[in-house]
């Protein structure tokens, strides 16, 4: 050996798991699924008085004897389902003599995770501190086991997997809420479930009448020991269960209450009766005290369990009333939503985290029927990403609401990133305070066309669900997430938008990286998948739900992909109609006999949609008023200043007269080029009117004097209209309202 850990050839090959097992001074044995022995190493052969036996002879016993026979084929089947299993056997070796052996048995399991047989480690133990030793070792693991447990139904859980069968036959846990008790855990030996209509079931409340000796361990919050039934007499809790405690020979009970912080949180009840065959049928002083210690550490795990869910769910209700409280019903869409927070984490170096994060998802309506879609992740997880994206979400709707295309709203909450950024100082005054990071995608969909126009900044491209596939929307231009943009590039340079059609029944699927990001991910053989892996087999998944609603569309994609919620998930699913909806257009020439003819195509309109009488009437009102408006606003424009050139001559100049032939027909002409659109949109509960005309000036509501003539229009129309706005388009604007179509 040239240095500390340096071994040679000879040694190397004594370090073999062989050569280690055949000279370890502990018997090893390994058992298969049907308890055959496949190998045992040279000290369990001597310790099971087996000498010079072949490991391949598979018909040898261990020698356990008949009396811990049952208690072995329950533990056994303990261990073949996961758990750890330490204690005692009285063992007969094969010369006859008869010695205590102490084991203890855990899963063997394949690289894929399944247990395919048992491990057992065992070594000669002494009498005198048999249970001393069963006791503490039992004390030892339900601590590590409390340890990991996060939540009250698995840490009750836990407690009573590990005290039954080996230390009791009967456990029974029950919690105070508020000035009640209610039983939370009832597990029993394997095999044996209380009859209906005796002992109280799972979240019934339980009462003790005074007197019993539970009311005593409450009352007086100490351990109480009942050594024997047969030797006590106290107060029964009622016929039919004093019936079942005799008809299974209920032998001894322990009763310890959980107390914290001088408060009682309910009692922890254990007993013994003759369903199992054990060496001693009673608790003894000894097990009052070691029930006790376990009660005081079971007490602790609930306390702290009941703390953290309720710090969880304050962080889950935080975040929950920052995400829509429901969505709205939109012609032409159904839409389906999840949110799911992550699973708590006990390190990552910050102690258990409630997982609360950023995701987030929003559905706008906008004007005359068209709805925004939104889906986004703020960085990071806690309260300060929940707050940011609480933030973000409110912005968004606030810009959504100009009607503005998507790249322009993403510009818009671009800026706005950096300004929620909380400041921070260095020592020397700087400010280093960093934006948050977000990604984002804003879509803005309009069922009548089923034009779906969208931007996107740095988020996972949609799943477009259609005529029997799923693959991942094209998308050519995905920008920077949002807070990340270069120091002098603007954001409009960043942020593109898109268009697409919807075919008619197709489904859309915006998620958040939680959905693929799982912990663990694995395929069959054990291997880790990849978020890449895991959209695959989402995608396969989805395939077969292209037909189904958008809520089982939801459903499969949270159950589609292993493992658990790494982050926090967030999926909004939203799916086309598959019938075209009713929609009228016509464009007429800005003339004011045109307001009648523009009414008239309303009115037959709403008449062929069998649209009730009153509402069609107050449709077809605004609609005077708003094309007037319209109508009034063209004939008022100025007029486009145009050379007159008369053959090669030269421009007359502008101090002659403008008095020439065929001047007012051009200018006739011109104001006559105005033009403006009438369409009407009809809906499940209301009508949509837009009027699209080539001013850019966007309409206001002026105060009108008594005396005045006009002004009055567009007043009316926010009087008697659900809704109205308007819009700039390409070409110039849009002013649009809605009327309800069903009365209550």
């Amino acid at each position: 050996m040239k240095r500390w850990g340096d071994l040679s050839q000879d040694a190397a090959d004594h370090l073999s798991a062989g050569s280690v097992l055949d000279h370890a001074e502990m018997a090893v044995v390994v058992t298969d699924r049907f308890s055959n022995v496949v190998y045992w190493n040279p000290f369990a052969e001597r310790l099971f008085g087996h000498p010079g036996t072949s490991s391949r002879d598979r018909s040898r016993s261990l020698g356990i004897m008949e009396k811990d026979h049952p208690l072995a084929v329950e533990l056994a089947k303990h261990v073949l389902k996961g758990g750890v299993w330490e204690g005692t056997f009285d063992v007969r070796r094969g010369d006859g003599t008869i010695i205590y052996v102490r084991a203890q048995a855990v899963p063997l399991r394949h690289p894929s995770g399944s247990v395919t047989g048992i491990v057992i480690t065992a070594r000669e133990a002494m009498r005198s501190n048999e249970r001393e030793k069963d006791r503490f070792g039992l004390l030892e693991r339900i601590g590590e086991r409390l340890a990991g447990s996060l939540y009250v139904e698995e840490t009750l859980k836990r407690v009573a997997e590990m005290l039954v069968p080996q230390f009791a036959d009967h456990c029974f846990i029950e919690l105070m809420q508020g000035d009640r008790m209610t039983r939370r855990v009832s597990t029993h030996v394997p095999g044996w479930k209380p009859p209906p209509d005796t002992w109280a079931p799972l979240g019934a409340e339980v009462n003790y009448p005074a007197g019993h000796y539970a009311d005593i361990a409450l009352r007086r919050q100490e351990t109480v020991l009942v050594e024997d039934f047969s030797q006590t007499n106290y107060p029964s809790t009622g016929p039919a269960k004093s019936r079942l405690a005799a008809e299974v020979g209920m032998t001894s009970a322990i009763v310890a209450p959980l107390c914290v912080r001088g408060e009682v949180l309910g009692l922890m009840y254990l007993g013994l009766s003759n369903l199992t065959d054990r060496r001693s049928p009673h608790y003894d002083a000894f097990d009052r005290d070691f029930v006790g210690t376990i009660a005081t550490r079971v007490a602790l795990a609930v306390d702290n369990a009941l703390l953290f869910e309720e710090e969880r769910h304050t962080a889950e209700s935080f975040q929950k009333h920052l995400l829509p409280a429901e969505l709205p019903e939109l012609d032409g869409l159904e839409i389906a939503v999840r949110y799911c927070p992550a699973a708590p984490l006990a390190s990552h170096g910050q102690g258990i985290q409630t997982q609360v994060g950023g995701d987030w998802y929003d559905v706008i309506p906008l004007s005359a029927g068209r709805v925004g879609i939104v889906i986004g992740d703020v960085e990071g997880r806690g309260p300060k990403a929940a707050a940011v994206m609480g933030q973000l979400r409110a912005a968004l709707r606030a810009f959504a609401q100009d009607d503005k295309p998507p790249a322009e709203i993403l510009a818009k909450l671009d800026e706005w990133t950096n300004i929620v950024a909380i400041p921070e100082r260095d020592d020397s005054g700087v400010d280093v305070s960093v934006p948050p990071i977000v990604t984002c995608q804003y879509l803005v969909y309009d069922a009548w066309s089923r034009q779906l126009s969208f931007a996107n900044a740095g988020h996972s491209p949609p799943l477009l669900l259609v005529d029997g596939t799923c693959t991942e929307l094209h998308i050519e231009e995905v920008g920077q997430p949002l807070g990340v943009r270069a120091t002098g590039l603007h954001a409009d340079l960043v942020y593109k938008e898109e268009t697409r059609m919807l075919p008619p029944g197709a489904a859309l699927l915006l998620y958040t990286d939680g959905l693929v990001d799982r912990r663990p991910s694995r395929d069959a053989d054990g291997r880790p998948l990849s978020a890449e892996e895991n959209l695959d087999i989402l995608c396969e998944r989805l395939a077969d739900t292209c037909d189904a609603p958008a809520e089982h569309i939801a459903q499969a994609a949270t159950d589609a992909v292993p493992g658990d919620i790494d982050d926090d998930m967030a999926i909004l699913v939203v799916r086309s109609a598959r019938d075209d909806l009713d929609v009228e257009e016509r464009t007429f020439p800005a003339q004011p006999i045109m307001v009648g003819e523009a009414r008239r195509m309303a009115a037959e309109a709403f008449t062929g949609w069998n649209v009730p009488e009153e509402p069609a009437e107050l449709a077809c009102l605004l609609v005077s008023e708003v094309v007037t408006n319209v109508v009034l606003h063209a004939a008022n424009s100025s007029v486009p200043r145009r050379g007159l050139v008369v053959g090669a001559a030269a421009p007359i100049p502008f101090e002659e007269s403008w008095d020439v032939s065929g001047f007012d027909s051009l200018d006739e002409e011109i104001v006559n080029e105005k033009e403006f659109t009438l369409r009407l949109r009809r809906g499940g509960e209301s009508v949509w009117v837009e009027v699209f005309d080539q001013d850019l000036r966007l309409p206001r509501i002026r105060s009108a004097g008594e005396n005045d003539e006009g002004g009055r229009g567009l007043y009316l129309v926010d009087q008697l209209a659900k809704r109205w706005g308007s819009r700039p388009t390409k070409e110039g604007k849009a002013v649009w309202f809605e009327i309800p179509t069903k009365t209550r």
